[in-house]
């Protein structure tokens, strides 16, 4: 199998037994020298040497740009959602709280008026405008010798009285209903 020279590493290739027979259909990957050293232990395993430039390269993760932009761009669209939602939640929280104050205040305000409105009654019972006219103001209920008795002597009289129509167009028109009926 052929792999990239960066892959080294994962070439299964370095490791098979020298005996392999220079005629498959394998085509044999010889890394570069420069690059990759191998070595042979007593026990015929065989282990690469690569130099750290290459290992960092290796390791090093290339990010991709319009990734990251879109990670960013994801990341800062939920954040605003975010936001928006707590906003949101803080004014109705306020907006809650302004409507139990105002229901509070209503309730005093009911509570005065009642109050007052039970005084005020309280004054003008029959009896307290009664007594206060006789300890106050020196007055007496009415005797049978105090009443006037007032007759009529020609009955009862009704009288109509009759519009002024001080208007010329009134007074036609008066004039033709008149003829109608």
């Amino acid at each position: 199998m052929a792999y990239e020279s960066r892959n080294a590493a994962y070439d299964l290739s370095l490791f098979e037994e020298a005996s392999v027979s220079s005629g498959s259909a394998v085509p044999q990957h010889k890394p570069k020298e420069e690059k990759v050293h191998k070595q042979k232990f007593k026990n015929g395993s065989r282990v690469l040497n690569i130099p750290e430039d290459e290992l960092n390269k290796i390791r090093r993760r290339k990010h991709n740009p319009i990734k990251l932009f879109l990670g960013g761009l994801g990341g800062a669209v939920v954040a605003m959602v975010i936001g928006t939602i707590i906003v949101g939640q803080v004014q109705l929280t306020e907006l809650n709280q302004e409507i139990i104050s105002a229901k509070a205040m209503l309730a005093d305000a009911e509570s005065v008026y009642t109050q007052n409105e039970m005084k005020v009654e309280a004054k003008l019972s029959n009896s307290a405008i009664q007594d206060y006219a006789e300890n106050q103001l020196g007055m007496t209920k009415a005797t049978n010798a105090q009443k006037e008795y007032v007759t009529f002597a020609g009955g009862d009289k009704a009288e109509v009285s009759a519009k002024v129509n001080d208007n010329i167009f009134s007074q036609f028109i008066e004039s033709i209903k008149n003829l109608w009926s």
